[in-house]
């Protein structure tokens, strides 16, 4: 199935192994992949704290470049580019006259047509829709998934299942044959923008999530949110310096799960790439297993 891809600046940068993993795993899953053509910045946390009809111009240039380009659903993996595109066309459906206004500002009408779909929108429906046969090495793993903030949260934007304890990833994980553990920190911010100018705040907030997932036995925290890998992942010199001890739980991708899980390549998947070493043993190979299967063979 084809679908509009708006990477943002993360996963052409600080999160480059996030776009590199969602690539490597689309063909596996039938995915295919259409980037929005001249695709600008979303204008992230900072434009919207500045200039409201920036705010609203950025991303809404990038979801009429989209439409333009009879772009139907569009992928945004970066959950902070989610939230700006998603809260973006809510009030400009809401607003007609700014609507308009924005609309002369790009010089390009924004009529709202386009689905906006994060990583777990797209992934989701694959739990319960022939990923478990897909997986030829099951990542047997105990793990704490980790929505963060913005995947759940505000509710009108995220519309989640379940706002203070999201099940999509934790499904996803166990049909690859993971086990999510039950924890307290799974929608608890991290720290997010904070990550340079306040780093002493982000090593806080992030050594309270790690230190919870690692309590509770996991041996991976899975994420779906560039901010949230690199507080949790980059900044782990001043987490270790917070918590006065080594913490070495790795933070991976969902979609770096998966890519294991479906047996691509690791560099591919671009594992390399992380500060803190993310190094799985690999399980028994399977030929064609099933969800239960998964499990069972792990």
């Amino acid at each position: 199935m084809k679908y509009g891809l708006f990477p943002g600046c993360s996963l052409m940068g600080s999160s480059r192994e996030y776009g590199e993993s969602l690539r490597a795993i689309a063909p596996s899953l039938g995915i295919e992949f259409q980037e929005v053509p001249d695709w600008n910045c979303c204008g992230a946390t900072a434009a919207h704290t500045l200039n409201r009809k920036l705010s609203l111009a950025l991303p809404a240039r990038v979801l009429a470049l989209a439409e333009a380009a009879g772009l139907g659903e569009l992928v945004v993996p970066c959950s902070a580019c989610f939230t700006r595109l998603r809260m973006t066309q809510k009030e400009l459906a809401a607003d007609e006259s700014l609507r308009e206004q924005v609309a002369a500002i790009i010089e390009m009408p924004c009529t709202g047509s386009v689905k906006i779909l994060n990583v777990l929108d797209l992934l989701a429906p694959l739990a319960s829709n022939g990923l478990g046969a897909k997986v030829v090495r099951p990542f047997a793993r105990r793990v704490a998934c980790y929505y963060g903030c913005y995947l759940a949260r505000p509710a009108e934007i995220a519309r989640v299942d379940r706002v203070e304890d999201p099940q999509a990833m934790d499904a996803l994980m166990r049909t690859i044959g993971a086990e999510p553990v039950d924890w307290a920190f799974k929608v608890e911010c991290c720290g997010a923008g904070f990550s340079v100018s306040r780093t002493d705040l982000v090593a806080k907030l992030s050594g309270r999530i790690l230190d919870d997932a690692a309590r509770r036995g996991a041996e991976a925290v899975i994420v779906a949110c560039p901010m949230c890998h690199s507080n949790l992942d980059l900044r782990r010199p001043a987490i270790e310096r917070h918590l006065g001890r080594t913490c070495r739980i790795p933070v991976i991708y969902i979609t770096q799960a998966l890519g294991l899980a479906l047996g691509l390549d690791r560099e591919a998947l671009g594992l390399h790439r992380h500060l803190v070493p993310a190094h799985f043993p690999e399980g028994p190979e399977v030929a064609a297993a099933g969800p239960a299967a998964a499990r069972k063979d792990s």
